[in-house]
């Protein structure tokens, strides 16, 4: 939050030429792309909740929020002074403040509470919640995702879905079923494996009715103080999905141990810790043995918001630097009237706003995948390749864009380290970009319609420009033999990707946007290999202008 009145007449000169920061401001209202977005992908009904959200995401008090948490991050307490164990951890008041404002917004829980377009309206919440601080929408995330894999069993289900679903927050750590609103967290990956979650040595004992003792480890675990976990361990009957409550039954902590928290590059306002189990309490959820099938969904829908989270950390970084270029003047001119400086900032904004409209896109593919089977076929393929290409971008954004604030960019209290650091990181959530490309070669193999499907979407703006012609004619050549193996299934996913955002963009975003993102992505004479380096013939000033504020 700004200082009232600081000084600006300081005895060895005035303080002049300074951008004002960049809070209270509506980030919904504000932002063009988004509002085309969510009208174009079936969600224009939820523009009013938006805005209200948009307000308060991008208010001096939730930025404020956001910097203390990252700048407070969590501390474990493994004892309490006595020696009895605890595993708890202790969050700042304004990770608490930020968690309120998103559950109860519906971050978590509108996908599931809406009649109508609910995953766009998810899409819309995650992405102005990542703008405020990206370290509570990993919980969120989570809790969202988990519906589909708690149906899998619907006594569970019946139990957890109503508290999952409910828009508050309870920051309490008590059982579950005293609580006005509970999250759902993950622990799947182990040491010796990664992602390779069939090798897991985690152990289930089934122990009658359903439930189970487990005992074993998880390398990874975010949200810790989640309300409960869906986690993979093995049974008699082989990898085996199940939940395991901070809580036993008889009202008991359970046997969840934080051994400790991970000392992370960023998302620091959030815990992720390393666990172990010691004959914890677990349900079953789903078969025995078909663990990974019961998983699945959450892994897509969680998927779904590493590609709206890299779209989020984008705009949040392109906005600084439209910010500071509007306010900025060097050599007698606003740097953002300098013709380099809109280079860069057009070439910016077509990225942020070709992701923005993929993830729209993909949203909307969830919100009919339950009655148009060719919008599930097109999820379960266009998911892994916007994930796998927008996240694989957010770095090279945020890096240019922190280039733009030139040395006040790189200085540890302004917002732009943070959006640096967070940056990598939905690259590396629910897979890394050798996991993802060969979950493309899988929907491939595994899913043919899911290809006809994405290829259908793609073709449909084909006709509008020459250069995305050129390029979906040139994807055909992937499917002579030979070309599209486990070495070359990157370039594949790259080159889908473009297409993909191409077409999104064509729904969305005005000619001039559309057409420059083609020219400048499409034509293999004109890219380049920096932001603001091209020479594609882009109109870069109304770019420029319908991203800034």
């Amino acid at each position: 939050m700004a200082p009232r009145t600081p000084h600006i007449h300081l005895a060895t000169h005035d303080v002049t030429n300074q951008p004002p920061p960049l809070e209270d401001v509506n980030l919904f209202e504000t932002h063009a792309a988004l509002k085309d977005a969510l009208k174009a992908f079936g969600g224009a009904r939820h523009a009013p909740a938006l805005a209200a959200f948009g307000a308060r995401c991008g208010s001096a008090e939730a930025i404020e929020w956001g910097t203390l948490a990252q700048r407070n991050p969590p501390q474990l307490r493994s004892f309490d002074r006595y020696g009895r164990r605890l595993d708890e951890v202790e969050y700042h008041p304004a990770y608490h403040q930020l968690m309120e404002m998103g559950l109860k917004a519906g971050v978590a829980a509108a996908a599931w509470r809406s009649e109508e377009a609910g995953h766009a309206l998810h899409a819309g919440l995650m992405f102005l919640m990542g703008q405020a601080d990206g370290g509570p929408c990993c919980p969120m995330s989570m809790t969202y995702a988990a519906v589909p894999a708690l149906r899998a069993e619907p006594a569970v289900a019946a139990e957890w879905e109503p508290r999952v679903t409910a828009p508050d927050y309870d920051r309490r750590f008590i059982p579950a079923g005293e609580k006005r609103a509970a999250t759902i967290g993950m622990a799947m990956t182990e040491k010796q494996g990664g992602s390779d979650v069939r090798a897991n040595s985690t152990r289930a004992r089934a122990i009658g009715g359903g439930a189970y003792e487990l005992s074993g480890h998880k390398w990874f675990c975010s949200a810790p103080m989640c309300d409960a976990f869906l986690t993979l361990a093995q049974t008699e009957a082989g990898l085996t999905c199940f939940l395991v409550p901070r809580w036993r039954p008889d009202g008991t902590r359970n046997a969840f141990h934080i051994m400790r928290l991970k000392d992370k590059l960023g998302d620091r306002s959030n815990a992720s810790s390393e666990i172990e189990y010691h004959g914890a309490y677990a349900r079953r959820v789903g078969e025995e043995g078909r663990g990974v099938r019961t998983i699945i969904e959450m892994v897509q829908l969680t998927r779904l918001d590493c590609i709206i989270g890299s779209a989020g950390n984008m705009r949040a970084a392109l906005a600084e630097a439209l910010w500071h270029a509007a306010h900025r003047t060097a050599f007698q001119k606003k740097l953002i009237d300098q013709p380099a400086m809109v280079q860069v900032l057009a070439d910016l904004a077509l990225e942020a706003e070709a992701a923005l409209a993929l993830a729209f896109r993909v949203a909307r593919a969830f919100d009919r995948s339950p009655t148009d089977e060719s919008e599930r076929a097109f999820a379960r393929l266009a998911t892994p390749i916007a994930k796998y290409w927008t996240c694989k971008r957010a770095p090279g954004v945020a890096y240019e864009a922190l280039e733009c604030l030139g040395g006040a960019g790189f200085i540890e209290e302004g917002p732009m380290p943070r959006i640096y650091r967070a940056a990598p990181l939905n690259s590396i959530w629910e897979g890394s970009g050798n996991v993802i490309a060969l979950d493309i070669l899988r929907a491939l193999a595994r899913e043919p319609e899911s290809l006809a499907a994405v290829r259908a979407d793609i073709a449909a703006a084909a006709g509008d420009n020459a250069h995305l012609a050129r390029h979906v004619a040139r994807l055909d050549a992937w499917f002579e033999p030979g070309i599209l193996t486990e070495a070359t299934a990157r370039a594949f996913a790259e080159d889908m990707a473009l297409a993909l955002e191409a077409a999104a963009l064509r729904v969305s975003a005005p000619d001039f946007v559309f057409d420059g993102f083609c020219a400048a992505r499409l034509d293999p004479e004109e890219k380049s290999l920096a932001y603001g380096a091209l020479t594609a013939k882009i109109d870069a000033p109304r770019i420029v202008a319908r991203a800034a504020w």
